[in-house]
């Protein structure tokens, strides 16, 4: 949203080295310098901005580059050991920051040439060739020091170049920066009520907000309600051509109904804009006001249309599963709203889907939308979607409110699978999990989690335990 797009992932980057042995070793420091611009080369290619202070090699300077990077706004510290340095160059640049950082060990290649270096017959020429390899040195240094002043850190080890293990891993911590930027910045939208009874639902938005940023508004239905009378009729008929190019409209969709989901599509539209969410959760089950009861029983495609751009939006105000669908969007995977249906026994599968809206940008073929007559355990009628998640490998997430008072993810991965599933005109898919459905599912339940859980595609739990590190919550994966 505007206001999210004003603040950009910054990500700081600094290589370390030691003053004294620049006037003992010719070219050793334009060399490592040059390591930390290649690193700076590859980071920027991650879709972030890179505030790069080059090489740190005294206390005085780490002093002054921990004051830049909190004057530069950096969400990730990238910390590049180029070869041994005092950890004093080292401390105050990250404690002043007090950001998550990374520790680069990279040796610029994968071994030395050992007869090449024994045979320069020069031992500090051999000398100052050693300390270019010399990476691996200070590190413990830096971890025994991290740990005492209780600084999170975490490591990637290998070489500069031609290690596509190491620009994996550090791509992968980008972009769980950038889901953590995301979800600092997201406007959280909670409109409704909870639905009544289901307490493993209910949750605690202060905790929400200190675990991962955002702000959350409370909106009214009302105002969705006359937004919605609001809506012209060109407004409305250019929502029905959306619906007619997006969706697999059944022939029993009355054009009565249509034109009524499409009016409030129109106004969820306006909402979004006027509040700049980011995602939402909500549910309302009326009271007899006949103008909410018509708003909020034709929600079902716009809500749908909204999840679908980036925007998810979870019904039974299930503020957790919100949360849950904008890490998975924000990673690119998508991130539908899903629980339990049912088991098959015999082909090993689980049952997943639920009524309302769901993320059709992640369907197998095109979304179907079907009139239902009754919504079950809810107020009224109206059009719903019909799909399954493309079949692939998939990523569930949970974001669980703990008995100690902490949220922690829960992941799994597993595959959607073809096969018969329930035409009902709610979202349906089969999956397989490598531990079987009996294990998933026990495993699953045993930490606790709220019966909702987000689905995308992709196997993304290591991004997500990234993410969880970034945050300083735990991250529990069951397959």
């Amino acid at each position: 949203m505007a206001e999210q797009q004003r603040y950009n992932l910054r990500i700081g980057l600094f290589g370390i080295g030691l003053e004294a042995y620049w006037g003992q070793f010719e070219g050793l420091e334009v060399r490592l310098r040059g390591y930390v611009d290649v690193v700076e080369g590859r980071l920027g290619g991650y879709g972030a901005e890179i505030v790069n202070l080059g090489l740190i090699d005294t206390p005085e300077k780490a002093l002054a580059a921990g004051h830049r990077f909190r004057q530069e706004d950096v969400d990730l510290i990238f910390l590049y050991v180029t070869t041994y340095a005092l950890s004093s160059t080292v401390l105050p640049v990250v404690a002043r920051a007090k950001v998550p950082v990374i520790v680069l060990n990279l040796s610029p290649a994968p071994a030395i040439d050992y007869s090449w270096f024994n045979a320069l017959g020069d031992r500090t020429r051999m000398t100052g060739e050693w300390l270019a390899y010399c990476s691996a040195c200070p590190v413990p240094e830096i971890a025994n020091v991290f740990r005492r002043s209780r600084i999170p850190f975490y490591q990637i080890t290998g070489t500069l170049n031609d290690d596509p293990e190491v620009w994996r891993e550090v791509r992968e911590w980008i972009e769980a920066a950038k889901v953590a930027h995301t979800m600092y910045h997201n406007r959280l939208g909670v409109m409704g009520n909870y639905y009544g009874g289901m307490l493993d639902i209910y949750s605690d938005l202060t905790l929400q907000c200190a675990t991962f940023g955002g702000h959350v508004e409370i909106i009214e239905v009302d105002e969705l309600s006359a937004l919605r009378e609001a809506v012209s009729e060109e407004e409305t008929d250019a929502t029905l051509q959306i619906f007619a190019s997006t969706f697999d409209i059944q022939p029993d969709c009355s054009d009565y109904e249509l034109r009524r989901a499409a009016r409030t599509a129109s106004a969820l539209e306006k909402l979004v804009e006027i509040h700049q969410l980011g995602s939402m959760a909500y549910y309302h089950k009326g009271t007899g006001n006949p103008l909410n009861e018509d708003t909020m029983s034709s929600v079902i495609l716009g809500n749908s249309l909204l999840t679908a751009r980036g925007i998810p939006v979870a019904g039974e105000y299930e503020v957790k599963n919100a949360q849950a669908m904008k890490i998975m969007d924000a990673f690119g995977v998508g991130g539908s709203f899903t629980e339990y249906y049912a088991m098959d026994f015999k082909d090993d599968v689980v049952l997943m889907g639920h009524d309302g809206p769901g993320h059709i940008a992640i369907a197998q073929g095109k979304t179907k939308v079907k009139p239902l007559y009754v919504y079950h355990g809810k107020v009224g009628n109206g059009l719903s979607v019909e799909m399954s998640v493309a079949h692939g490998p998939v990523t569930l997430l949970s974001v669980v409110e703990t008995v100690d008072g902490k949220v922690m993810l829960l992941v799994a991965e597993g595959e959607s699978v073809p096969g018969p599933v329930l035409e009902i005109g709610n979202t349906n898919s089969r999956y397989q999990f490598s531990i079987g459905a009996k294990r998933f599912v026990e495993q699953w339940n045993s930490h606790g989690p709220a019966h909702h859980c987000a689905v995308g595609i992709g196997h993304i739990s290591s991004k997500i335990g990234k993410l969880g590190k970034l945050l300083g919550i735990e991250t529990v994966s069951v397959c």
